[in-house]
């Protein structure tokens, strides 16, 4: 039933009544929430980036965008996950520049010219907006979400107009056409289903205007 109901919904956003209000949010209220930046988080930062790309940086020059979804049920339980400056393992902590609550509530936690970790290969050049939910990689993002991620979107892309490309987490080999992939370690890698097809299908739909580049199914 849940796959039915995103075909009705997202062929109502294409096609129905639903297109206007996603399109005219334009300028979406957004909450922030900035995650720790300090001496031992630059330096991690500097690091992973050393490591990965062959250069220390701390800074990107935004090119392309990375939506995910957050494997859990609230926002806070992510935030206090992105909050320590390093894993487990002692390299830098995984954490995205946007969260996005199922309400779509929108909360900034880093600068967007700040390099995250949230994306293998595209860490050094993309914006990560993640979405609250996909437990189990069930796609059931809302349609709240999907209006949040759209007018965030296009905020971005007028305030960052080097940005060319806007891609699922599931999409990342895809996106190696773009040519934006870099990773100096043989064998890093990790396999993704976030967002889903259904999500990204949405937000390709209703962002045609933007001229910016997506990868179809």
């Amino acid at each position: 039933m849940k796959r039915l109901a995103w075909v009705f919904l997202l062929f109502t956003i294409a096609f129905g009544t639903w297109a206007g209000t996603a399109a005219a949010a334009t300028v979406p209220d957004i909450v922030d929430m900035p995650l720790p930046w300090n001496e031992r988080k630059i330096a991690l930062t500097e690091e992973y980036s050393e490591l990965h790309y062959g250069t220390a940086l701390t800074e990107i020059e935004p090119r392309a965008i990375v939506v995910h979804w957050t494997c859990s049920d609230t926002w806070g339980s992510v935030y206090n996950y992105f909050c320590p400056e390093a894993m487990a393992d002692g390299t830098l902590n995984v954490a995205s520049h946007f969260l996005v609550d199922r309400d779509g509530t929108i909360y900034r936690l880093t600068p967007e010219t700040r390099l995250n970790r949230h994306a293998i290969g595209y860490n050094w050049c993309a914006i990560g907006i993640e979405n609250v939910g996909g437990i189990d990689d069930v796609e059931d993002l809302t349609y709240e979400q999907l209006v949040a991620n759209i007018a965030l979107i296009r905020c971005l892309h007028a305030k960052f107009p080097t940005i060319g490309y806007v891609f699922g987490h599931y999409q990342q080999v895809r996106a190696r056409e773009s040519g934006l992939y870099r990773e100096n370690v043989e064998g890093y890698y990790s396999i993704k289903s976030d967002p889903g097809p259904f999500f990204m299908g949405g937000l390709r739909r209703n962002l045609a205007d933007e001229g910016l580049v997506f990868f179809e199914e």
